[in-house]
């Protein structure tokens, strides 16, 4: 079986966020479950510079509106393919600068899915599945049944949606750089409130649409999580599956973590100990004994920073020290740094991302937060639990999915879960995490609770072959 990922960014060659982490696991792990598995994206500037590219011979012409652009396919060890178009990739960022999202996003990715299988058509590299990914690819599966149907007849589609927030909007005239019929700009097809929606059309053209994790399949049903398109995928939940994302146990391993300052284990909790004072000393708490609470990744509402905010006093009055790193809007940055100086000693804020940073604050903290308002599936509460830190989250999303409530009678869970949007509904969690912290006993057995925790990728990877197997028999008749 023939499958081809389609995505805007895979590890280990261009990164943003979790939707890389995914795409480059998974092809790793169906190449391992012996899939005959390829990736395909953009030739972004720093790809150019850090891997050896090995020049395809093969040159496409992809039509753009009432233009044709060219452009050349490289690969890389005969697995990851990529377009190049200057004008389009070679650029800074992926899609856009501080200052907001490139303008021409449209074009870009509109010429990126059309040159996907205008490549593929070129290279006599014809899938039996073409897994595409948001919004940036999200025009594919239905150029499969439209424009390129003739050469992808027994091509089935799968259609992966990491987070509905993100859905490719632009004004309605970008219809005519699809080179699709106007009879798509409806309410069934990509129209969305008089403009185009390139998620949408994913959605409503693809064999299968999948997300990250069950209870978010569920959640996006609903008005509250929907995002205006839960009609839409009301109409598709005959084909609609929640697959977990899983984490790469080797990436993140704090017995041979390099970047940490001390390695430990389930069998030996010493370096976790060092690793916490490190910590301490670098964020210049005053307490060192305090439960340390770090938050990592994007500082920006859906991961619930203004819930943070809100509930600060009655967090910080409950004796936690809080380590935050990650970066976001500007305004968010703002209003923490007005945090950090107001709770001089107890918070620590870096405006950025730095891995190196991230392990330790992983391998340091007694607890992660976690109080986002949706979150479609999460990696972040996996590191931790790996890293012995246990998760403090709303229970949402993949957070419901990976995280078991803490029951003090019976001693049993992962974590510690809050319902609603509340902010005192997060500090009460926080209070409630902080009086178990106090008894030692118990909270050694929870951290070792939460790194027995595995949440591993062959586990996700067989259930999408196991639907790209049903697709496939189903498009071959």
């Amino acid at each position: 079986m023939k499958v081809l990922i389609a995505t805007s960014e895979a590890v280990p060659f261009a990164k943003t966020g979790g939707l890389a982490d995914v795409t480059g696991t998974l092809l790793n792990e169906l190449r391992s479950a012996g899939v005959d598995a390829r990736l395909m994206l953009p030739l972004y500037r720093g790809i150019k510079s850090k891997f050896k590219l090995d020049y395809t011979g093969t040159v496409i012409k992809v039509p753009l509106g009432r233009q044709v652009q060219e452009a050349r396919v490289y690969s890389h060890e005969g697995t990851a393919y990529f377009i190049e178009h200057e004008d389009f990739f070679d650029r800074p960022e992926l899609y856009g600068t501080k200052n907001g999202d490139y303008p021409d996003n449209a074009r870009r990715f509109v010429f990126f899915s059309k040159g996907v299988l205008e490549a593929c058509s070129s290279m006599d590299l014809v899938p039996d599945i073409v897994h595409s990914n948001d919004w940036e690819t999200g025009l594919i599966p239905l150029y499969v049944k439209t424009l390129y149907r003739r050469d992808f007849r027994k091509t089935a589609t799968v259609f992966t949606i990491h987070n509905l927030g993100y859905q490719g909007i632009f004004p309605p005239t970008a219809i005519t750089l699809t080179g699709l019929s106007s009879d798509w700009f409806t309410p069934s097809g990509i129209e969305f409130y008089d403009q185009v929606n390139l998620l949408k059309a994913g959605i409503v053209s693809a064999d299968a649409v999948t997300t990250v994790s069950q209870n978010y399949a569920s959640e996006i049903l609903t008005k509250e999580f929907g995002a205006g398109l839960e009609g839409v995928l009301a109409d598709r939940s005959k084909d609609l599956y929640g697959i977990l994302n899983g984490l790469d146990y080797e990436a993140w391993d704090p017995s041979s973590d390099a970047a940490i300052p001390a390695r430990y284990s389930i069998d030996s909790f010493r370096g976790k100990k060092q690793c916490r004072s490190s910590l301490v000393r670098q964020c210049s708490f005053k307490n060192p004994r305090a439960p340390v609470a770090g938050m990592v990744g994007r500082l920006s509402s859906q991961k619930g920073v203004d819930l943070f905010l809100e509930a600060a006093g009655e967090i910080f009055a409950s004796g936690v020290n809080v380590a935050i790193l990650g970066k976001g809007d500007g305004d968010v940055h703002r209003d923490l740094r007005a945090a950090e100086k107001k709770y001089q000693g107890k918070m620590y804020l870096n405006i950025g991302f730095d891995d190196d940073l991230a392990r330790r604050i992983y391998a340091g903290s007694d607890i992660i937060l976690m109080p986002s308002h949706y979150e479609p599936c999460g990696l972040t509460q996996m590191i931790a639990m790996r890293y012995g830190a246990v998760p403090l989250a709303r229970s949402t999303g993949g957070l419901a999915d990976t995280i078991e409530d803490y029951r003090h009678l019976s001693g049993t869970g992962t974590g510690f879960l809050f319902s609603g949007r509340w902010p005192s509904a997060f500090a009460e969690c926080v209070k409630r995490a902080v009086c178990v912290f106090s008894d030692r006993d118990r909270w050694s057995e929870l951290q070792r609770r939460c790194m027995k925790q595995r949440f591993y990728w062959k586990t996700s990877a067989r259930k999408y072959v196991r639907l790209y197997r049903k697709l496939a028999r189903a498009a071959s008749k």
